[in-house]
C-alpha cells in the first residue's frame, strides 16, 4: 500500500466527500431478511486504474439448492437453524469467480479441524521456553501474537526501536515489514545477531520492499516470457536492496498488489504463478529469501490457486517454506472491526464479512489441501482496517486480539504487518504509532497453546460473534464481494 501507484487503498475512499467510481459492475441480488443488503463499495478512479467491482453477497445452504429453502428464527445463540457456513469452492461457497477451476488431484485424507487455540494470559516475564517444554509434553505447541508493523521513510515510528527490544528481550518474535527505508531492517537484523552471539534464537521475521515503479515494471511488460520478466525483476531489485542488510535475515518482496486481470482484460493468473515460480527460483539459488505476489484484500478468487501454473508455484514455495514465501494483504476495508460479522445495507459501504478479507488466506491453505501441497509460508504483509485509518488503541487491540488468535492455528502464517507507520495516506502513521507500546505490552503478556498437527479446513471455528448470518438466502454465482485491484499500472 505505501506505493500510491500500486495500491488498492488509495482508490478505496468510504469516507466523507470523496468521488465515486465512474464504471460499476452492477449486481442485484433479492434478500430475504432486513440488515442482511446489498454491498456497495465506493471507489476512487487512479490513473491506469481498470473498472472496480461493486457485488453483493448471500448465503446459499442445502436446502436453498432444492428450491426448499426458508428463511428460520434465529436460534438462542443467535445463529439460524438450518444455517449452513461458507465453505470455500464447495456449492455452499457464495463466491465462485469467473474462470473455470480445474479438477482436483488425489490428496491425503486429512482428519478433522484442529480445536482454536488457547489463549494464555500471565504476567511478565514470562518463561516461554518453560511454556513451550510444558506445550510439547502434550503433544502441543507455543504460538506468540504475531501481528507487528509496516514501516517507511518518514512517517511517525516513534516508539518502534524500543517495541523491538522490548518483544526480543522477552523472547517474543515480532514482525516488520519496511518499504524503502532499510534503516528499521538493519536495526531489528542486528538483534538477530546479537541473539546469535549470545546462543538464543528468536524467529523474528522481517520483510523488505522497493516501491519505485522500475521495479514492478518488467512483470507487466508483455513483450517479456514471464521467465525473462522474472530474470530482469529479479536483477533489478537484488542489486538495489540496501547493501546493510544481509539476505538470510529478511524476505525479499518485488511486487504489490497485482490484478487478477492485465490491461487487455484477460486473466494474468498464469503469468503470475510463472512469474513467481521463476523469481523464485532464482532468489533460492542466490541465497535469499523471496516472498511473492503481495495480492491485494480480497484477491485472488479461491479458484486462482487452482491454476496450474499456481500449483506448480505452491508445491515449490511448499517445498522451500524457509525460502520462499506467498506474502498476502488483509484488511477489513472499517474502521469498525477486523472481521465485520454481516453483510448490512448500513453503514454505506456495507461490510464485508470474514472470512473473505481478513482471513482469506484459509482459502489458499484449503486448496493447498486438496492438492496435496504442504501449506506454504504465509506473510501477510499488510493487515489493518482503511487505508488511511485506524482504531483507537483500545478497539485497535481488541481486533488484534481476535486475529493474532486465529493466525496462531496456522503456524505457516508468520505474522503481519499493521499498516502504516510511513509518510502520507492522510497521517495514518500518527494514528498507528499510539499502537506500537499497547502492542507491545500485549504481546508479551499474551500467548497461544495449539494443536500443530493437520486438519481440515473449517474457518467457522474462528467466526466472530454475533454470527455472520442472520438466516440463510439464496445467490446466484457471483464473485466475492470485494474492491477489485488495479488492473495494471
Amino acid at each position: 500500500m505505501n506505493n500510491p501507484r500500486s495500491t488498492i487503498h488509495t482508490i478505496i475512499q468510504w469516507r466523507g466527500n470523496r468521488l465515486w467510481a465512474a464504471l460499476f459492475w452492477p449486481v442485484i441480488v433479492g434478500l430475504a431478511l432486513a440488515g442482511c443488503a446489498g454491498l456497495s463499495v465506493s471507489i476512487n478512479n487512479r490513473p491506469t486504474q481498470g473498472a472496480a467491482a461493486v457485488e453483493a453477497i448471500a448465503f446459499i445452504t442445502p436446502a436453498a439448492i432444492r428450491g426448499a429453502a426458508t428463511v428460520a428464527a434465529p436460534s438462542a445463540e443467535g445463529t439460524p437453524e438450518g444455517f449452513a457456513p461458507a465453505i470455500f469452492g464447495s456449492a455452499l461457497d457464495p463466491t465462485p469467480g469467473p474462470t473455470e477451476t480445474p479438477s482436483p488431484t488425489p490428496a491425503p485424507t486429512l482428519g478433522p479441524a484442529l480445536p482454536p487455540p488457547t489463549v494464555v494470559v500471565a504476567i511478565p516475564p514470562i518463561d516461554f521456553e518453560a511454556a513451550r517444554a510444558t506445550a510439547q509434553a502434550n503433544g502441543l505447541e507455543l504460538g506468540f501474537v504475531n501481528i507487528g508493523f509496516h514501516t517507511g521513510p518518514g512517517g511517525n515510528a516513534m516508539g518502534l526501536g524500543d517495541y523491538m527490544r522490548k518483544l526480543n528481550d522477552a523472547g517474543v518474535p515480532f514482525f516488520l515489514k519496511s518499504a524503502d527505508a532499510g534503516g528499521p531492517i538493519f536495526e531489528a537484523q542486528n538483534l538477530m545477531k546479537a541473539n546469535e552471539a549470545a546462543g538464543r534464537f528468536v524467529d523474528h521475521t522481517l520483510v523488505f520492499r522497493l516501491t519505485k515503479p522500475p521495479y514492478e515494471a518488467p512483470f507487466y511488460n508483455r513483450a517479456l516470457s514471464p521467465e525473462e520478466a522474472a530474470a530482469v525483476s529479479w536483477q533489478l531489485n537484488r542489486d538495489d536492496q540496501p547493501p546493510e542488510l544481509e539476505k538470510e535475515y529478511y524476505w525479499v518482496e518485488t511486487l504489490n498488489e497485482p490484478g487478477r486481470s492485465g490491461d487487455d482484460g484477460q486473466l494474468q493468473i498464469e503469468r503470475l504463478g510463472r512469474f513467481s515460480l521463476a523469481t523464485a527460483k532464482l532468489a533460492v539459488a542466490e541465497g535469499y529469501r523471496y516472498a511473492a505476489f503481495a495480492f491485494s484484500t480480497g484477491v485472488p478468487e479461491p479458484e486462482d490457486w487452482e491454476h496450474p501454473a499456481m500449483l506448480e508455484f505452491l508445491r515449490y514455495a511448499g517445498e522451500h517454506p524457509d525460502q520462499v514465501a506467498v506474502a498476502l494483504h488483509e484488511y477489513s476495508l472499517t474502521t469498525e472491526c477486523i472481521a465485520p460479522f454481516c453483510a448490512t445495507s448500513e453503514p454505506n459501504p456495507a461490510h464485508i464479512p470474514y472470512p473473505y478479507l481478513v482471513g482469506r488466506f484459509q482459502a489458499l491453505f484449503n486448496v493447498c489441501d486438496k492438492y496435496g501441497i504442504p501449506r506454504p509460508t504465509v506473510l501477510i504483509t499488510e493487515w489493518g482496517w482503511e487505508y488511511d485509518s485506524v482504531p483507537e488503541p483500545v478497539p485497535a487491540l481488541e481486533d488484534i486480539a481476535w486475529s493474532s488468535w486465529l493466525y496462531a492455528a496456522y503456524p505457516q502464517v508468520k505474522g503481519a504487518a499493521i499498516w502504516y507507520l510511513g509518510p502520507q495516506f492522510g497521517g495514518i502513521a500518527n494514528q498507528a504509532q499510539r499502537l506500537i507500546a499497547p502492542l507491545a505490552d500485549y504481546a508479551v503478556s499474551h500467548y497461544y497453546i495449539f494443536d500443530p498437527g493437520l486438519g481440515r479446513i473449517d474457518v467457522e471455528l474462528f467466526r466472530p460473534n454475533p454470527p455472520t448470518l442472520l438466516g440463510p438466502e439464496l445467490l446466484g454465482n457471483q464473485a466475492t464481494p470485494f474492491p477489485r485491484p488495479r488492473e495494471m499500472p
